[in-house]
């Protein structure tokens, strides 16, 4: 059975004081709950201090990019080795904000995949369309796009013990939602892709949902089969707002 997997993604938000403040809250908050695994992706600069908060939690350590480097002359980049050392355990790729404000490529993100998964770190792979490529019905060649650029490099087994966040750009921080049943055809179609190469690390991969997750309709989206957790954006900078999404992936996964 899949363990599902709730991640904050704080973006470009925090502080010293909000950092200590928030995981605080956090710990406060998730003391006593089991069934679901939880992170925080924290911007760079705060890793070693979320780190040192985070300290004899159940909480993980996240971030939110990493170079294809390992070192060298890349003014201002942070690579996996770095994010190994630090303690972060989970990665995110390939989100929608890096694929627009940085011209990332699927090539370029299958990369990064290949330098995490060498550093035995997991990569969280972000993949989703457009609200123009919704309403053109690219959905799934969008999404099945994105996958193939790490399928056809890395083969299925780079899949094992990895994260896919299906995230639709048209519901990244604007308060749409695909509903559950939107979320869950696609993530059926995106868990029968990956089958297609192999059907034992399909049924694996733990698929999350991202895109204005909240507390009103975290449950409703965890009750579906094919959705393992969320990525969580907004609603992540709030302890209890956040604890009430983990809380409802933990009952779905023992309803």
């Amino acid at each position: 059975m899949r363990h599902p997997l709730v991640m904050g993604n704080w973006k470009l938000n925090g502080s010293t004081h909000m950092v200590n403040e928030l995981i605080t809250g956090l710990r406060k908050e998730l003391s006593s709950v089991t069934g679901c695994d939880v992170a925080i992706a924290p911007p760079s600069l705060y890793l070693s201090q979320a780190k040192q908060a985070l300290a004899g939690s159940r909480i993980a350590l996240g971030a939110q990019d990493v170079d294809v480097n390992l070192s060298g002359a890349f003014t201002g980049e942070t690579s996996a080795a770095m994010l190994k050392d630090i303690g972060a355990e989970y990665i995110i790729i390939g989100h929608s904000e890096r694929r627009t404000y940085h011209q990332e490529s699927d090539e370029f993100i299958a990369k990064k995949f290949a330098t995490l998964k060498q550093q035995g770190l997991i990569p969280v792979l972000c993949i989703g369309e457009t609200e123009q490529e919704n309403e053109a019905g690219q959905t799934e060649t969008v999404c099945a796009r994105q996958i193939d650029a790490v399928l056809n490099t890395l083969g299925a087994e780079a899949f094992q013990g990895t994260i896919i966040a299906y995230e639709p750009v048209w519901a990244i921080g604007t308060g749409k939602s695909a509903t559950p049943a939107q979320a869950q055809a696609v993530h059926k179609f995106i868990r029968d892709h990956i089958a297609q190469r192999d059907t034992a690390i399909a049924k694996q991969v733990i698929i999350q949902y991202g895109g204005s997750v909240n507390a009103d309709n975290a449950a409703e989206l965890f009750a579906q089969p094919d959705i393992d957790g969320a990525l969580v954006g907004g609603a992540s900078l709030k302890a209890d707002a956040f604890a009430i999404i983990v809380k409802a992936a933990a009952a779905a996964k023992k309803a």
